[in-house]
């Protein structure tokens, strides 16, 4: 083992150290389930607004954004990043506030519990249809986040993958398990520090080895349209393709899926008050402005680096259009940082520990989300199986284990494509809550009736636009997110129109959220 690599892996170590010790301690401030799924409704508004961009970005802030830019210039990645970032501020203006109050009134502590409650379902309908899209979608999502982590280590270390991926699996399991939704909370305000530290680190070394930004920007400017944001560089024949308003509306979109992410949507349920939302909206907007900006530039930057000939092709010849290998940016960059010195290596192991930070943010959120379905919204209110505080507190436990269990299961092999799964959860939790989760918060009038039909078909629109429609091409090859959540709001709405007004009491209840909010 050489002295880069030492230093390396003394700073994943320390790192990784960090986040078991925080969910020990956090172990102690959870007492009851309430705590384990939303941390007694008791974050301050900087650990809520970090914690819940740090579990939004993934490992797509790291290695994704930077290889799209990479790949073929700013317009993909630009145009995608826009969405990202109104998206982002329009979810913390118009639903984190109601929802933190409307969630407080109901006393709810899960998205499929709120929606049970605030249309007083008591078939529990609502609550098995949003716990099964849960399930749906983020057990492999959750899988992705493994799969990540464990290819960082076997293609950084030369370890075996699968060893990697469930050591990885382990370490997340065991600090969420322990402490919960607080610890889950905590060491994702952590990780976003790490995650910023690394981007600008790395930021920083491009752009030095690079030449400065007169080079950077000369260098990318060789390649036809890969300044742009209406044009994209074709690396087939180095050409320039224009990049139209069906492009930008297609990848736009993305940001409509916040308004249904429930590891997202927690995190307003969870501050202590509902006054302090409005400085965690201007910290997170701040904060992913930044940050999906220099992942952006790191691409540029490194594509830079590619023409000056100072760092190797990350486009594959056989396909030239794949950004599998571009994704990879940031990691060799961290081992060509490493290779001067250990000092440098331990720099290195910081930025690496970067890529673990936005992965585990990701993944111990959604293992939060996706054990609370089960064991709070499936077992006991929907069959009716009354546990006591302490049996509550193991079937929460152990739903998480075995949810994780299954995500190790899907990533198993090193070679499934489980990133491009990302995108289609993405859309799914979009399409299924997001319309729903708007038009409870803002239209009286929306009933139970329109509710079911709505997420139910929200979940199916997004099965058949990805698999029937899109393949199609042409002018229906678009996101799966656009469409369906356009017609999950209009069958919302017709069938709430078509069938009986809400009750009294949900009208009064609504009347009074809003006023609060």
């Amino acid at each position: 083992m050489t002295l880069s690599q030492i230093g390396i892996i003394i700073s994943i170590f320390v790192y990784l150290a960090v986040m078991l010790l925080v969910g020990f301690v956090s172990s102690r401030e959870t007492n009851d389930v309430k705590d384990f799924y939303l941390g007694g409704r008791k974050l301050g508004p900087f650990v809520t607004a970090m914690s819940a961009e740090a579990s939004d970005m993934s490992a797509y802030l790291l290695m994704g954004v930077p290889g799209l830019a990479y790949l073929s210039g700013i317009a993909d990645a630009g145009w995608t990043c826009l969405g990202l970032i109104a998206g982002t501020y329009l979810n913390w203006l118009f639903t984190a506030r109601r929802l933190r109050n409307y969630t407080e009134k109901l006393d709810a502590i899960t998205i499929p519990d709120y929606f049970k409650k605030r249309f007083k379902d008591n078939s529990n309908i609502i609550l098995c249809i949003g716990a099964f899209f849960i399930l749906v979608f983020f057990v492999p999502y959750t899988a992705s986040g493994f799969a990540a982590c464990g290819k960082l280590f076997s293609s950084f270390f030369g370890v075996n993958y699968q060893l990697a991926m469930m050591a990885s699996a382990v370490i997340i399991v065991g600090y969420t398990t322990t402490g919960g939704f607080l610890a889950a909370s905590k060491t994702d305000f952590i990780q976003s520090i790490v995650m910023t530290v690394a981007l600008f680190f790395i930021l920083g070394y491009g752009v030095v080895t690079a030449g400065g930004f007169g080079a950077v920007k000369e260098n990318a400017a060789s390649l036809a349209g890969y300044l742009s944001m209406n044009a994209t560089h074709v690396n087939a024949d180095s050409s320039a393709a224009p990049y139209g308003i069906f492009n930008k509306i297609t990848m736009f979109c993305w940001g409509l899926g916040y308004f249904g992410m429930p590891h997202i949507l927690l995190r307003f349920m969870a501050i202590r008050k509902s006054s302090e939302l409005k400085l965690s909206r201007r910290i997170a907007s701040v904060w992913v402005v930044f940050s999906l900006a220099i992942a952006v530039f790191i691409g540029v930057v490194g594509r830079a680096l590619t023409v000056g000939g100072e760092l190797s092709s990350l486009i594959l010849a056989e396909d030239p259009g794949s950004s599998s290998e571009a994704e990879k940016l940031i990691i060799v960059l961290a081992q060509k940082i490493s290779e001067n010195g250990f000092i440098f290596a331990l720099l290195a192991g910081l930025v690496l520990a970067g890529i673990l930070a936005s992965t585990m943010s990701t993944a111990d959120s959604q293992l939060i989300a996706a054990s609370s379905s089960v064991s709070e919204n499936i077992i006991q209110e929907t069959f009716g199986i009354n546990l006591s505080e302490t049996a509550a507190m193991i079937t929460a436990r152990a739903t998480l284990i075995a949810v994780a269990v299954l995500g190790v299961i899907i990533a198993w092999d090193p070679n499934s494509s489980v990133f491009g799964i990302v995108s289609f959860a993405w859309a799914g939790f979009g399409a299924v809550f997001g319309p729903i989760m708007l038009l409870s918060l803002y239209w009286k009038r929306t009933n139970r009736y329109g509710a079911i039909a709505g997420m139910v078909a929200g979940g199916l629109m997004v099965f058949i636009w990805k698999y029937v429609v899109r393949p199609m091409g042409g002018v229906w090859d678009l996101y799966e997110l656009a469409p369906a959540f356009l017609v999950a709001i209009i069958v919302i709405v017709i069938v709430s129109l078509l069938t009986k007004a809400p009750e009294q009491e949900i009208t009064d209840e609504f009347d009074h959220v809003a006023k609060m909010s």
